[in-house]
């Protein structure tokens, strides 16, 4: 696969010229991790690695375990992991997440397929199908896949579409991961959400916090401070 060696910040990835190339998405949900300590990590669909490896710069102590079902996007990763002097703490499994049986992670990060099957036009490049078509990861499979491996206590991060919100709370709630932190993302302040940020935790009590809406352009379209502030990994 020819690829690219691309920077953002400190950091550089490995990313197929043609074909799945992270979009803000990753950025955003990096960012929205907050937790002070965390000892173990699990980035399930990891693609190119980009949100596992902000994480490892944020959380320098942290072992953090990446899965990519896609075998030539898990070699990239690696290349990634590799060039950012990360392989002590920071490793790239490819298999289907949905088999992966460690546990007592403290945190699940998932950049999952936002569309259904059914709905759009599937990619004719591999990549770009698995990654926003639900071709092998579900929203169950990720409910699932935490469930199971999650510490009690420990928190899901995700990232989706609102239009499935509902869905979302559904199905995590029938899988004993409470959701307790949302933000929504605007394109603008003008415009309605076009993301959701999601925080979950595998056991929690019934408190929802919602956050103050991150928008990522000003209404001349430069990027916000935050947004600025979020590409200067």
């Amino acid at each position: 696969m020819e690829y690219t060696v691309d920077s953002i910040g400190s950091i550089k990835i490995c990313q197929p010229k043609e074909g799945y190339r992270f979009s803000v998405d990753a950025l955003l949900l990096a960012h929205f991790v907050n937790l002070k300590r965390i000892n173990t990590i699990a980035d399930i669909g990891a693609g190119t690695g980009i949100i596992g490896i902000i994480l490892a710069k944020k959380y320098t102590e942290a072992s953090i375990t990446m899965i990519e079902i896609q075998k030539e996007l898990a070699e990239l990763a690696k290349e990634s992991i590799n060039l950012n002097n990360l392989g002590s703490h920071v490793k790239i499994i490819c298999m289907d997440a949905k088999n992966f049986n460690e546990t007592g992670f403290d945190l699940v990060i998932s950049n999952p397929p936002f569309r259904r099957p059914e709905t759009g036009r599937l990619s004719p490049k591999d990549e770009r199908a698995f990654a926003r078509h639900e071709l092998s990861l579900t929203i169950i499979d990720i409910a699932k896949i935490s469930q199971k491996i999650l510490r009690h206590r420990g928190r899901l991060c995700m990232i989706h579409l609102p239009e499935r919100l509902t869905e979302i709370i559904r199905i995590m709630s029938s899988h004993n991961l409470e959701i307790k932190r949302l933000r929504f993302v605007h394109s603008k302040i003008s415009t309605e959400a076009k993301m959701v940020l999601i925080e979950a935790v595998k056991g929690g009590r019934v408190a929802l916090k919602v956050e103050p809406p991150l928008y990522i352009y000003k209404e001349n379209r430069t990027y916000t401070e935050e947004m600025e502030s979020i590409y200067k990994i």
